[in-house]
């Protein structure tokens, strides 16, 4: 495989809450200018038309990810009226799930007990997604995950924001770049609070650690043959899964995978 499993701040259960939100609500300001809604929206519409689920189980959400704006246009633009969404995270961010929670008739839910990606159990059940995350997983827990859903039924969308084409150097020439990029988009951040622009332009803890996290994303990242080298060794007959990239101002790749018949 050509991905390379180094460290981001994000997987340690030590780094600060506080923190980890500043860092995931940057994110989520990266799907928005790269238009991740609207495709995402188009790959799980695909899975939903041939399938039962009524519920999105989004796994490794941080601070809601674009799943929230991608189910009202399921529900608005694609007909899923009655489509609901759970987010869940193994480091819940308690403050996006009180606002989440505590908002009626908006169809979404956020677990706020941890949530493994690697070990779910059977009551968690739905069309599973995993926006940005997959490349946190070893290949074990990537093989684990794969295989898990294959034998319940699930259906399932991964969806990362790279492809890892980039030759190993210049990869790493996106740490300089990650961290000028965080002193622009931060203004983007919503909800601002005051850690976010403190620790960013007077302090910046945030910069660092995000553009750190952000070239190490790339590198981690499974590219789609690494990713039939995952399958290869799953595959089921009674189980189809899809591989593709979606060309834009990033290279975006998925998998889709969903029970056949």
């Amino acid at each position: 495989m050509k991905r390379i499993h180094l460290f981001e701040f994000e997987d340690f259960a030590w780094f600060p809450e506080w923190l980890r939100r500043c860092m995931t609500r940057l994110i989520l300001v990266m799907h928005k200018l790269l238009r991740t809604n609207d495709k995402l929206a188009d790959l799980l519409a695909q899975i939903l038309s041939t399938s039962n689920s009524s519920t999105i189980l989004d796994l490794c959400s941080g601070s809601g990810g674009p799943m929230p704006e991608v189910l009202q246009i399921l529900r608005d633009k694609h007909g899923f009226e009655n489509l609901e969404l759970i987010l869940t995270d193994l480091y819940p961010d308690s403050k996006t799930a009180e606002i989440f929670n505590s908002q009626e008739n908006n169809h979404i839910h956020y677990l706020t007990s941890p949530v493994n990606a690697t070990s779910l159990d059977q009551q968690k059940s739905g069309l599973r997604t995993m926006v940005g995350s997959f490349h946190h997983m070893k290949p074990d827990q990537a093989k684990s995950i794969l295989r898990s859903v294959q034998e319940s039924g699930d259906p399932i969308c991964i969806f990362e924001l790279s492809d890892n084409s980039a030759p190993l150097l210049l990869s790493w020439i996106a740490f300089p770049i990650n961290f000028i990029m965080t002193l622009f988009i931060t203004p983007m951040v919503r909800p601002m609070s005051w850690q976010q622009l403190l620790f960013t332009y007077v302090f910046p803890i945030i910069p660092i650690c995000f553009a750190w996290d952000g070239a190490v994303s790339n590198v981690r990242t499974y590219t789609l043959h690494d990713l039939d080298e995952l399958l290869a060794e799953i595959k089921s007959e009674k189980y189809s899964w899809e591989t593709g990239k979606i060309e834009g101002k990033t290279k975006q790749i998925y998998v889709l995978g969903r029970p056949v018949g």
